[in-house]
């Protein structure tokens, strides 16, 4: 099982499956265009390319996306979205037990949107595959305005079906339940500002842990250095988040974005996020889009860096994001819109950009790598772990 991204180049960038640090990773939605629909609309009809890229902690993740969408009647539209990405990696964890791997991974998507009066039914099925990994999941939303536009609440449901596998055990195979639930209230507040309060419920049951990733625990014959046992995590896990956010419309047509988010689960783990954007057109057709988010967390309660013997406890993890690390994010993000005039079935176009630097520092979880590869550095004296990420998308998007 490999951590793999997700992105869809219509204002959202999310992820699968993945670790905590990657739904980090790509919760820094799409600059340029992210802000939540505060009235039920059916979405434009429009073409988006997109390329992405992520480079950090020994891992590299690119690929292309296109997504098509097409409206019929105002009531209707359908959507198709095909994702690629290509992972390379030789991070920490692989440099201490396998060797550098590279894997390819593609998602596809369909949906759904009906809108009747002031209420958006959305449904979409998402399917994806790697080598030792496949996901099945739909998705539901649903969305209302009120008192007179001013008010609209979204209410939203996912079902996911995952299989994991083994590169080199044909015989390993086990499953993954996973249900999200939502809730969203949007209020208008005064003519320029808009406030948010969103709630999500995770549920997964199943094989979570990787069937790769390794915990170490002191060598018996020799306290200096370490040995490996695989992790063993609960097959249940329950998170709750809830998060607010305030958009300020400014009187040069610039906003200002703050948004302050709270997550906990049942293994341990409270994390919080703040975010705070700012957005500046320049002319009629330039926008510039800059941005801040930092990050912290706890461990969760059977994460160890170096376990006293083998076999310590019943769940053990050894994985870096479950342990206790903080983060900050620095992006900027900019955009050009044009007019098309010279075929009357398009409308418009523009070209987005936008580059995010990401700076993660543990604080429980060290790098295992040098007491390995140095014997003057005995096993839990080793240096916290820390490294810098960057995350470039590129993408093009024709309305029609």
């Amino acid at each position: 099982m490999r951590v793999a991204l997700r992105a869809v180049p219509e204002a959202v960038v999310v992820a699968t499956r993945a670790a905590l640090i990657w739904r980090y990773v790509l919760a820094l939605s799409m600059p340029l265009l992210a802000s939540q629909a505060f009235s039920a609309v059916i979405p434009e009809d429009r073409t988006d390319v997109m390329y992405h890229s992520y480079s950090g902690g020994g891992v590299t993740i690119d690929g292309p996306s296109i997504l098509v969408r097409k409206g019929f009647k105002e009531k209707f539209s359908l959507s198709a979205n095909y994702y690629v990405d290509n992972v390379s990696s030789a991070s920490i964890d692989v440099q201490l037990s396998a060797s550098e791997y590279q894997e390819k991974r593609t998602e596809k998507s369909i949906g759904f949107d009906y809108l009747e009066n002031k209420a958006l039914l959305s449904f979409s099925m998402t399917q994806s595959e790697e080598n030792d990994y496949d996901a099945e999941s739909f998705h539901f939303n649903l969305s209302q305005d009120f008192f007179g536009d001013l008010s609209t609440l979204s209410l939203g449901y996912s079902r996911g079906s995952d299989k994991v596998f083994r590169n080199d055990d044909d015989e390993f195979s086990r499953e993954v339940d996973r249900q999200h639930y939502r809730f969203g209230f949007s209020q208008i507040l005064t003519r320029n500002a808009i406030m948010s309060l969103n709630y999500e419920g995770i549920s997964d049951e199943g094989f979570l842990n990787n069937p790769y990733r390794q915990v170490r625990f002191v060598d018996p014959a020799d306290p200096n250095n370490f040995r490996l046992e695989a992790e063993v995590y609960p097959n249940t896990r329950t998170s709750d988040a809830l998060a607010l956010g305030v958009m300020v419309y400014l009187p040069y047509r610039a906003s200002f974005k703050f948004k302050a988010r709270y997550y906990t689960d049942d293994w341990g783990i409270d994390a919080n996020t703040v975010e705070l954007g700012y957005i500046h057109p320049l002319g009629e057709r330039w926008v510039i889009d800059s941005h801040y988010r930092y990050y912290d967390q706890t461990a969760a309660q059977f994460f160890s860096d170096l376990f006293p013997r083998a076999d310590f406890q019943d769940f053990k993890a050894r994985d870096k994001e479950l342990s206790t690390f903080s983060s900050h994010a620095l992006g900027v993000g900019i955009r050009y819109e044009q007019k098309i005039k010279r075929f009357k079935v398009l409308e418009r176009a523009s070209v987005n950009l936008s580059v995010d630097h990401i700076r993660f520092d543990y604080e429980d979880f060290r790098d295992a790598t040098a007491s390995q590869n140095s014997t003057e550095i005995a096993a839990g004296e080793e240096p916290f772990y820390s490294f810098s990420a960057n995350v470039v998308r590129f993408f093009i998007s024709i309305f029609y």
